[in-house]
């Protein structure tokens, strides 16, 4: 990825307020109030355990951040229907489905914070459940009667099945390169804030270079939005992460702080790395020495240093268009997704 970097802003404002998604939940907030009429509408099922299972995910406090990138890139773009809500709704439930899948993979108790679904009703359920939702957000699709929105989003799916795939190969494996990573992260991450954002340019009939640069924000906002996460493991709270904080690392998983950190260290420091990540030795005080090699080598600083490049590419990506509240709402959450590394 290339272009004109253009430093985000990264001060308060005049009256000190930080960066957050509170102008963009504003803007979009009539529309919302409609897809959360929809999601709760989709969620029903004469099988009990269906709505039981995708509520307690659904309602467990989550921003949406991506139906609202899809409403607000819809609304940028000038489109005027009610069909945006539809897709919205549906990239919704694509990203509450790869989370319970992802929590029976990672074998993960918690979830936002909560109990994960799998804790509560089973891997059994978790996995048919999101396939469920699957199904719904996949007939929303068609709904909204735009054949290049659902080949977006179906392209998306099939993308972030093959993310999550490629992350079981590079489980435990420090031979991962960055690159490999970065693979990674694109399809089990950066693929449905992309899509998310594209859609609703298609909508609107914008044209392929208004298209474009919507999907380059979407994407390296995804980038971004992963590597804070995967920085957070190592520095965050429970609170911040919707998780337990050092669960990447219990769990042995290969993300940018351990390959840099594996890569910069010595020899016995590249052994403590193997021992844990290899041969899952992560107990409290090895986590502890985790974090610790992380600041000695500098992991988490450049690893956050690499977020701000990309959320610097998305912001640049929207520099073709004219000033608006929705442009400016858009910026602010690049700088939202930096500020949770702080």
């Amino acid at each position: 990825m290339s272009g004109v970097v253009v430093p985000l802003n990264k001060k308060d404002d005049s009256e000190g307020r930080k960066p957050g998604v509170e102008p963009l939940m504003a803007l979009v907030a009539n529309d919302m109030e409609k897809v959360n009429r929809v999601i709760l509408s989709k969620c029903g099922s004469d099988v009990q355990m269906i709505p039981e299972v995708a509520r307690h995910l659904i309602d467990s406090g989550g921003k949406r951040l991506r139906p609202m990138l899809t409403l607000a890139a819809a609304r940028m773009s000038g489109y005027e229907g009610e069909h945006h809500v539809t897709l919205a709704a549906s990239v919704e439930f694509m990203h509450t489905a790869t989370l319970l899948h992802d929590d029976v993979v990672d074998e993960s108790d918690l979830r936002r914070g909560k109990l994960s679904a799998r804790k509560l009703w089973g891997n059994e359920a978790s996995v048919l459940v999101g396939d469920f939702l699957l199904g719904q957000a996949f007939r929303m699709m068609v709904d909204a009667g735009s054949m290049k929105a659902l080949e977006v989003l179906s392209t998306a799916a099939t993308v972030i099945a093959e993310g999550e795939v490629m992350q079981l190969a590079t489980a435990k494996n420090l031979d991962t390169t960055q690159d490999e990573y970065m693979q990674v992260v694109h399809g089990k991450t950066a693929a449905l804030f992309a899509a998310a954002t594209e859609v609703g340019p298609i909508l609107a009939g914008s044209n392929k270079g208004a298209v474009s640069a919507f999907r380059s924000y979407g994407t390296n906002l995804g980038l971004a939005f992963q590597l804070i996460d995967d920085a957070l493991d190592y520095g965050g709270s429970s609170k911040t992460l919707g998780k337990n904080a050092g669960d990447d690392f219990r769990e042995g998983k290969v993300t940018l702080p351990v390959l840099l950190c594996y890569r910069r260290g010595s020899e016995s420091q590249r052994n403590f790395w193997r021992e844990a990540i290899e041969r899952g030795e992560t107990d409290n005080s090895r986590l502890e020495e985790a974090i610790r090699l992380m600041h000695e080598h500098d992991a988490l600083t450049d690893t956050i240093e690499r977020a701000r490049h990309y959320c610097n590419l998305a912001s640049d990506a929207l520099a073709i268009f004219d000033d608006s509240p929705h442009k400016r709402a858009l910026n602010e959450v690049l700088e939202f997704i930096l500020l949770r590394a702080h």
